[in-house]
């Protein structure tokens, strides 16, 4: 099996389960640093699995197709022998791409055309053609190509995307069931619920993917522009039509108070480049609030950078220490907020599964937020 549902909270669909796979179990709920290009900014792999403890790590489809190429990771033996990580990876399909990188593609039913945003050079993205790239990545989780729809789009251009992701998703399963695994390890292959910020769309979106009966489903399209309420609204619109014995991933979210209230939603695993981002921009995420570390404020403050942090990093390094090198531009900085963010999302989803397990999630996660929202 490849989802074991351990237990459901009984006053909201938080759920605790785990996911096997070739390279390792992951306790869900997960959250899975992002590693765009073979790599987590900032972060020693060591790092990742002994102080962060990351259970799953992702990987960019369109950009390790860029750099280092296929062929390198090919020879290399896949992603994981690549970067020498020996637990699981998701791949993304590049449909964000199709939504971030609007001046550099033209979209037709056929695939992408993409210009390179590093030399210039074209590129046709196709359902096969993302299927076939994964299948040589290597990673465990991988992603169907999709349309990745802004959160504003109109009703009729919603629809239509959806319309041409359920065809481009078609072409991905039947590409993906025709092709081996290359390296001796299974991997699966993941459907995309799309629909924008329509209910009757991610409606028909959801059933329409639950019935093919896949390992597992990601919910995308959200945290692109729409009002946090809509998102919600769309997480549970989807979760009552997605099938219970199936993790959902929902993609590129968020804040830690996203990320509770999606787990309360029934969500069970979740991705998101903020950690890193706003760690390098001097932003860390505690229990008592966010913190500023480039305000004057800490310019004194001898205390550990978070008393309450699980990582080597809040208690080795001091407050005033960790703003002087953000202000004197050392990478060193960057490198501790980013470990501790990442530290502390793992920390968060941890102790969100433990109170699922005790059957209290709901009241502590009441208890908790007003807490992680405090700006200090």
């Amino acid at each position: 099996m490849f989802f074991f549902l351990q237990h459901t909270d009984n006053n909201t669909w938080a759920r605790a389960g785990v996911i096997h796979t070739d390279h390792g179990d992951i306790l869900t709920p997960i959250f899975m640093p992002v590693g765009t290009v073979a790599t987590v900014k900032g972060i020693h792999f060591r790092d990742l699995r002994e102080d962060i403890n990351a259970q799953i790590i992702l990987g960019n489809t369109y950009h390790l197709y860029l750099r280092p190429g296929t062929q390198i990771l090919h020879k290399a033996g896949g992603l994981h022998k690549f970067e020498g990580w020996d637990r699981p990876i998701l791949t993304d399909s590049g449909g964000y791409q199709v939504f971030s990188l609007t001046s550099l593609r033209k979209m037709t039913d056929e695939g992408v055309h993409f210009s390179s945003h590093i030399d210039g050079r074209k590129l046709f993205f196709t359902p096969e053609s993302v299927m076939d790239i994964e299948r040589e990545i290597g990673a465990d989780i991988v992603m169907a190509f999709d349309e990745c729809t802004p959160g504003t789009a109109d009703y009729k251009y919603a629809k239509e995307s959806m319309e041409r992701t359920h065809r481009w998703l078609d072409r991905c399963i039947s590409r993906f069931d025709s092709t081996e695994d290359i390296y001796g390890y299974k991997q699966h292959l993941f459907p995309i619920v799309q629909g924008c910020v329509y209910p009757d769309l991610r409606q028909e979106a959801a059933k329409r993917l639950a019935d093919l009966d896949r390992d597992g489903y990601a919910i995308g399209g959200l945290a692109v522009g729409e009002p946090e309420d809509k998102m919600y609204e769309m997480i549970e619109v989807v979760n009552d039509i997605l099938p219970k014995h199936k993790p959902r991933y929902l993609m590129g979210v968020g804040t830690p108070w996203n990320i509770l209230n999606a787990i309360e939603r029934g969500v069970d695993m979740f991705d998101c480049v903020m950690p890193t981002r706003n760690g390098r921009n001097g932003m860390i995420f505690t229990w008592q609030g966010v913190m500023n570390m480039r305000n004057k404020k800490w310019e004194d403050d001898f205390t550990e950078l978070d008393p309450c942090g699980t990582s080597f990093v809040d208690h080795e390094y001091t407050r005033a220490y960790v703003r002087h090198l953000i202000h004197a531009e050392e990478m060193l900085g960057l490198e501790i907020l980013s470990e501790h963010n990442l530290a502390f999302y793992l920390q968060l989803v941890t102790t969100a599964r433990e109170h699922i397990q005790a059957g209290d999630f709901k009241q502590w996660k009441d208890s908790v937020m007003p807490a992680l929202m405090t700006r200090l």
